[in-house]
């Protein structure tokens, strides 16, 4: 009798194969999920293919595959994706492609917003409704689920679902670890609120007795482009200490947010980059304007707090922030250091020596890093590096310049990190790659004008990247998906099995 495992194993040694002769692609691939210096056996190898299966282990892919066969298994956990990163085409396509997938998977049928299939599921045997499915318990399937983007008008049964997961004795506290072995974890707050988006679910949550102070949801519902969330979280008693909610908000120059944090009790004066960094230091580096500055003095901030000796009049000029060295243009007047003074000149445009990056002071080693991600920074950027300022080292997550650029979406900047010949096989601290990064990036990074992706993977396959197959399978947005499939049917020898989707 055939094992229906079989393809995966051949998938395994053939890995092991070329790892072991040298393939940098899948040299890439394997160390995405082990460490560089562990001394590989073929179990090891398993474990990379259940991995890249969406299962944490290789026993809990045979026990999926024993009992769904092979092809439903990977349908479903390619559908539990998609519903988890919202990439509708996906879901879409694997809906019609097997219109029973969800019949013999209760997380799906959650996930979907099938209230019948749940009720009749949960009728069967009613403690399933606690019962882990994968890493995640129900009522975790429901809230980091993205389908009500794609189905909005079916709420009623969204909550349906959640009530009779919480009659049958559901924790609407419930979480699981961000990664296997991680001591994060996120919440169903978490999952529903900024996730997945989700403010119907949310309210019911926090109105069932879900703690508004988990320590992720008043974070991160400041980059919803909205206050509904963060009106929400207040409301039931959501504290911004601790938090970095504040800092979060003048990421986006969000007055409204930053208002309403600060009214709830959010100290402009808490340090968030060691001792002196205040919200004004925060604003002058995210290029935020001078009505953010007039809200954190009202507030109580001081502007004439020194971070590592840099006032944030200071710091504003370093970045080129013209509103907020304005507005503070009668403060911060402590001594600037020379390198400093330089360095400001060059970012001004006006005469200066060339930079020694042996002598940049550590508190802005970063700061090329931060301009990247800022709109309209290419002027500024691009005279820093032809100044001295090195241009392919990596931030606190490993991240090049030119991932960066990638992954927001800004071909113009990327153009230039690539002629400068940067490392295009670097791994950065999310296991990803350029090509990897811009995919991530086309589904994630916050909308900004200029913004091009497809564009940014033409660049960047255009220097020769390799374009693993499943990349090619895993990209959510449409335009993304077409055009990776049409270079790679274009450029046939470019394509390789394996690599870091």
């Amino acid at each position: 009798m055939t094992d229906p495992l079989d393809p995966l194993k051949r998938s395994a040694k053939a890995l092991q194969k070329a790892y072991e002769a040298g393939d940098d692609n899948v040299r890439l691939q394997v160390r995405a999920y082990l460490d560089a210096d562990k001394a590989l056996k073929h179990a090891d190898y398993l474990y990379v293919i259940a991995r890249q299966q969406n299962f944490e282990s290789w026993p809990k892919l045979k026990a999926a595959v024993d009992a769904r066969g092979l092809p439903r298994t990977q349908a479903q956990e390619r559908l539990k994706i998609a519903l988890y990163l919202g990439q509708k085409p996906i879901v879409e396509q694997l809906l019609a492609d097997m219109a029973d997938i969800a019949t013999d998977n209760l997380a799906l049928q959650i996930a979907l917003y099938d209230r019948a299939a749940v009720r009749d599921t949960l009728w069967g045997d009613p403690t399933l409704a606690t019962r882990l499915i994968g890493s995640r318990r129900p009522i975790l399937h429901l809230a980091f689920s993205r389908y009500h983007q794609m189905v909005p008008d079916r709420t009623a049964d969204m909550l349906a679902i959640a009530q009779m997961l919480l009659e049958h004795g559901a924790d609407v506290n419930d979480a699981y670890p961000h990664q296997p072995g991680s001591e994060e974890m996120l919440s169903a707050l978490y999952g529903a609120l900024a996730h997945a988006r989700n403010m119907p679910l949310a309210r019911w949550l926090l109105e069932n007795g879900a703690d508004p102070n988990d320590g992720e949801s008043l974070y991160h519902a400041t980059e919803l482009g909205h206050s509904e969330g963060l009106r929400l979280l207040l409301a039931h008693g959501a504290k911004p200490d601790g938090t970095n909610a504040l800092f979060r908000a003048m990421d986006f120059n969000a007055h409204a947010a930053v208002g309403l944090l600060l009214k709830a009790g959010a100290d402009p004066s808490d340090a968030l980059c060691g001792e002196g960094f205040t919200a004004l230091h925060h604003a002058a580096r995210r290029m935020c304007d001078g009505k953010m500055i007039a809200l954190l003095l009202e507030a109580g901030a001081d502007p004439d707090a020194l971070w590592n000796g840099l006032s944030a009049r200071t710091l504003a000029q370093l970045y080129g922030n013209d509103a907020v060295a304005a507005a503070l243009a009668n403060n911060g007047s402590a001594p600037v250091d020379p390198i400093v003074q330089n360095i400001i000149n060059v970012v001004q445009d006006a005469p200066h020596q060339p930079i020694d990056a042996g002598r940049i002071p550590n508190a802005i080693s970063d700061l090329l890093h931060n301009l990247v991600i800022v709109p309209g920074s290419e002027p500024v950027v691009q005279r820093l590096v032809m100044a001295g300022w090195p241009w392919d080292g990596v931030d606190s997550s490993k991240i090049t310049p030119v991932q960066l650029a990638g992954w927001q979406g800004m071909p113009a900047l990327m153009a230039f990190f690539l002629g400068m010949k940067p490392d295009l096989s670097h791994i950065n601290g999310y296991g990803g790659t350029l090509l990897s990064t811009i995919i991530h990036g086309s589904e994630n990074a916050p909308s900004r004008s200029g913004q091009d992706h497809v564009e940014c993977l033409r660049l960047a396959l255009t220097e020769g990247v390799a374009l693993p197959q499943p990349a090619i399978a895993g990209a959510g947005r449409s335009d993304v998906a077409a055009f990776l499939k049409e270079w790679a049917a274009a450029h046939p020898g470019q394509v390789v099995a394996y690599g870091i989707a």
